[in-house]
């Protein structure tokens, strides 16, 4: 249901239900949660994208059939969010959207750094024309991302908009053709892996943690952050590069 690869230092986590449109079920956030585990042992990974097989839908959302057998609904947000455990990873991760994102698809694609989308993705919030509402973390991170107002006509009126309306916004920050949307991300993706994970990891969480904060809470945060990275090895490499004009090979330390 879920494919894990890795080339370099860059993960891929594939949706793989094109037959039931890459919805979510217990299973599919259950390999979520393997790969994981998996991505956070291995300390050579310093970006992962998330994206799906197909070429209409990247995730329609939750898999309702599969959600109908769970009476305890408490137990079924813990075993079907994939929002909540996409947010524990500390190195940068893309969503790769290459079709419709909907519901629970889009809550998913909201909890990643970044977005990028193909010209034929559209991006829905319809819970609430099935009389439920976002429950992964939709209202809270569609908000913070492009606004009360926004959010609330997306999330009340529960209808799509295309890639175009999306960037207009700030819900995307690329659209691309699909042929070239994964070489797209790709290239991005291996561009940030360049980078220090250290810097990269404290300058995620300045942003991320930042946002909860007042400005002089978060500009605290931003200073801790900068004395830390001063400690580290990458940070020597990173100066010693720049003198020597050369490429720094960052170690992650």
């Amino acid at each position: 249901m879920v494919n894990y690869s890795k080339k370099e230092s860059v993960a891929t986590i594939t949706l793989c239900r094109e037959v039931s449109r890459n919805c979510i079920n217990d299973q599919v956030a259950g390999e979520f949660n393997d790969i994981r585990g998996e991505i956070q042992r291995d300390k050579d990974i310093r970006v992962v994208i998330i994206t799906a097989e197909g070429q209409d839908v990247f995730c329609a959302g939750t898999d309702t059939q599969a959600a109908l057998a769970f009476e305890d609904r408490a137990k079924l947000l813990e075993l079907f969010s994939v929002a909540a455990i996409i947010d524990t990873f500390t190195c940068p991760v893309f969503a790769a959207i290459n079709g419709a994102a909907l519901g629970q698809g889009l809550e998913l694609a909201l909890a990643c750094d970044l977005r990028i989308c193909s010209q034929n993705a559209t991006f829905a919030m319809p819970q609430v024309t099935c009389g439920e509402v976002p429950w992964d973390g939709g209202t809270q991170r569609l908000s913070r991302l492009v606004g009360r107002g926004k959010a609330l006509e997306m999330v009340l009126l529960g209808e799509s908009i295309d890639a175009q309306e999306a960037l207009r916004i700030g819900l995307v920050h690329k659209v691309v053709p699909l042929g070239e949307l994964m070489r797209t991300v790709q290239e991005m993706a291996h561009k940030i892996a360049d980078q220090s994970p250290i810097s990269l990891a404290y300058a995620k969480e300045a942003i991320h943690k930042g946002m909860d904060l007042t400005l002089d809470q978060g500009l605290r945060l931003e200073a801790d952050l900068y004395y830390l990275i001063h400690t580290t090895r990458d940070r020597t490499e990173g100066i010693t590069a720049f003198r020597e004009k050369r490429k720094p090979q960052f170690e992650g330390k």
